[in-house]
């Protein structure tokens, strides 16, 4: 999908009445993932495709129903940050603080790696009271 298509809507139609045929989950936490592959964040470009999953934790992969994934997250350093509101109200709000303010400040830059939002039992959907944690993959800065 894209930011100017986005299809979230329709990714968790699809996932969330499916998700009780996957075997082996850990804890009822849902988790949104994308997978931005080198999207420069400085020229952003709201056509350019990126991937986005509707996912749960597994403790292995033995078991795979028909028509879904699997994805693995690698490890490395993220920057957490506790969002509260509905998303798509509240949500462009803590992506400007995020990108604008924080990270230009902080001594840390994009890493090539999935972004995700945990959205665990305070996520409430568009719910002015809904919480998630959203998780941005950091690397220090290098000086030059």
């Amino acid at each position: 999908m894209s930011f100017a298509d986005d299809k979230t809507f329709e990714l968790w139609r699809g996932f969330m009445p499916r998700r009780g045929e996957i075997p082996n989950a850990v804890g009822t936490d849902l988790y949104s993932v994308q997978v931005y592959d080198g999207m420069d964040f400085d020229t952003f470009n709201p056509a350019m495709k990126f991937e986005k999953w509707a996912a749960i934790e597994v403790t292995d992969f033995s078991a795979i129903p028909d028509g879904m994934e699997r994805i693995t997250l690698p490890g490395g350093l993220y920057a957490c940050f506790l969002h509260k509101g509905a998303a798509s109200t509240e949500g462009p709000k803590t992506f400007r603080h995020i990108f604008g303010t924080w990270l230009p400040k902080s001594g840390y830059v994009l890493d090539n790696r999935p972004y995700f939002e945990v959205l665990g039992k305070k996520y409430k959907n568009e719910d002015p009271e809904s919480e998630e944690d959203i998780w941005i993959p950091v690397k220090p800065k290098v000086s030059q």
